[in-house]
């Protein structure tokens, strides 16, 4: 069969159009076009285009194989589905610049410019530059289709080539930096021009990566089978060996990121200690706490007004180290007090409760009543560093914060993976599970909840200390709504009830993208973050509900309809292939 679904093939034409539109619409691509990735070939304004164009070409000749069934054969109609969708989407693209050319409309959409234009029609204008705002999307949209006549080992390759290509030219800064850090000036200054890629060595970058696909596809897995071995004795001294790589590896980090890198991952380190809280209330016991951010509040203001030397009220100038035990245990009465009012709520009506907790906490240290211990708008400020005798570790010197954040990391991973482990952890999962049954089998809800928030809050009052000795001031602007919604989507998008997930969550989206108030890596991106943030948002509940990196308990229950069904066709021969025996073909017929 080699016909082609006509509503698919139109189906992702219009999104293959849709998709750059709104791009553009929302000023992606002027705002990004300065910023070039490969030298002089691409701009990230222009990857930011047209990067769903492929995708679109693949998917629209794309037929989805039923079990059971024979797939069908692929064929150049794949190729011309492909172009098909390319050239409606490039169709739609030109419509829209025909538009925003004729008539005026930045009264209302204010990225409706002549420039806009002019990179849309590749600096040819209107209409002669319409043949190619047509053709681009056709020809991608042709390479999207043409996948498909690749055999899968290739295609995979061909993806993860350009994959690795994308990602070295969008860190080409980090890149430089490492190898400047390394002395390799020489070797930075050649492959990087104007933070850009060159285009050569983009190519050289494609072709190695196309080459060791294949033949470190397997060795993934033997390594993995050599680190967790069979025998006790071996798999315990590989972890240990790894243990202690990874040690010396978290040591020599710093020094070779230097102080801007430092500085991005002492704030990735700062929202994977609350991820890892949160992810203890929400990915473990599955209750949503959406006012996570008053927790961290406590903690810092604790240790501002025990530290610093102009405290509105008092002016106790302890140590940092005397005032940590002292944001620990504040934080923890904080979870209990949360905690206890809420024992009985679940799923909306916690949330909002939650919510609730969180803005009364940043009010109360925003407001007049009690400005003369928290110093109301003004915050807390002067808040020293943490002294370690030789020298003091500050915003000034972000590797030393970065130092102290991968410790504390650890240790919050340790409890975490502790917990989870425990006879509390298995009571979590059993009240995330379903509540009424929990507490049929004889779990103590009452002390599983507010073990759940004393834990969370904790680990979020060791972020708060360490964010107050790193940025040596408080203020209650830096502890609203949106800091705690952006932890929720960091354990969401990495993987609910998964330690590694949150911490992939945390590298992706605040390490590159930047926090609500904290820059990332990619600093292009700081006034899309947030829709990028939503978007990504969306397609995860979508597409991936269980998270990057799953837990596997996670996944089991996402698609548990999925491996029930599985199951019930192994069983009946007739979905099988058929066997006659007792449990076969015979016995599903009757």
């Amino acid at each position: 069969m080699t016909s082609i679904d006509l509503r698919r093939m139109l189906r992702w034409g219009w999104m293959a159009g849709a998709a750059p539109v709104f791009t553009a619409a929302v000023g992606m691509l002027e705002a990004f076009d300065d910023r070039p990735l490969i030298y002089p070939v691409l701009s990230l304004g222009y990857l930011m285009l047209l990067w769903f164009l492929p995708i679109a070409g693949y998917q629209a000749s794309n037929t989805p194989v039923l079990e059971g069934m024979e797939a069908p054969p692929k064929g150049l109609h794949n190729a011309a589905a492909g172009a098909f969708a390319g050239l409606m989407g490039g169709a739609v693209l030109s419509v829209f610049t025909v538009l925003v050319n004729a008539f005026d409309m930045r009264d209302v959409f204010v990225s409706f410019s002549a420039r806009m234009v002019e990179l849309l029609t590749w600096g040819r204008g209107v209409p002669g530059g319409l043949a190619v705002t047509a053709g681009v999307p056709a020809v991608l949209g042709l390479a999207g289709g043409l996948m498909h006549l690749m055999s899968p080992s290739g295609r995979r390759r061909s993806i993860l080539a350009v994959e690795w290509v994308v990602v070295a030219a969008l860190l080409g800064q980090v890149i430089s930096q490492v190898l400047r850090q390394i002395r390799l000036e020489a070797a930075a200054d050649l492959m990087f021009t104007r933070r850009a890629l060159e285009w050569w060595a983009a190519v050289v970058l494609a072709a190695v990566v196309w080459v060791l696909a294949e033949r470190t596809k397997g060795g993934m897995g033997r390594m993995r089978e050599r680190l967790f071995a069979a025998d006790v004795g071996r798999r315990t001294r590989n972890s240990i060996w790894l243990a202690v790589l990874v040690l010396v590896f978290l040591i020599i980090l710093p020094q070779l990121l230097g102080s801007l890198l430092s500085e991005v991952l002492a704030n990735v380190g700062l929202f994977l200690l609350m991820g890892l809280g949160l992810n203890i209330v929400v990915g473990l016991a599955g209750m949503l706490d959406l006012g996570y951010v008053a927790f961290f509040a406590v903690g810092a203001y604790t240790v501002g007004v025990l530290t610093s030397p102009i405290s509105p009220r008092f002016t106790l100038e302890w140590s940092w180290w005397a005032a940590l035990p002292v944001a620990i245990v504040m934080t923890a009465l904080a979870g209990l007090l949360v905690g206890t009012p809420v024992i009985r709520m679940r799923g909306d009506y916690l949330a909002i409760v939650t919510l609730g907790f969180g803005e009364i906490v940043r009010i109360l240290f925003l407001s007049d009543w009690l400005s003369h211990t928290f110093g109301g708008a003004q915050g807390v400020q002067n808040i020293p560093g943490i002294p370690l005798g030789f020298t003091t570790v500050s915003g000034v010197g972000p590797e030393g914060v970065l130092y102290f954040a991968l410790f504390f990391v650890i240790i919050s991973a340790w409890i975490s993976w502790s917990l989870q482990e425990s006879r509390i952890g298995r009571a979590w999962t059993a009240l995330r599970e379903d509540e009424t049954v929990a507490e049929a089998m004889g779990i103590n809800i009452v002390a599983a909840k507010l073990n759940a928030f004393i834990v969370g809050a904790v680990l979020a009052g060791f972020a708060g200390a360490l964010f107050a000795a790193k940025v040596g001031s408080v203020f209650p602007s830096s502890f609203e709504l949106l800091v705690s919604i952006i932890i929720l989507v960091v354990v969401i998008v990495g993987g609910m009830g998964n330690i590694p997930g949150v911490a992939v969550g945390a590298v992706v989206l605040i390490g590159v993208l930047g926090g609500p108030n904290v820059p990332g890596l990619l600093q292009e991106f700081a006034q899309f973050k947030l829709l990028i943030y939503g978007a990504l948002l969306i397609f995860m509940m979508l597409r991936r509900p269980e998270g990057l990196v799953p837990s596997k308990r996670r996944s089991r229950e996402l698609h548990s309809h999925e491996l029930t069904q599985d199951a019930w066709l192994q069983k009946g021969g007739a979905f099988t292939g058929g066997q006659d025996g007792p449990g076969g073909g015979r016995q599903a017929e009757s």
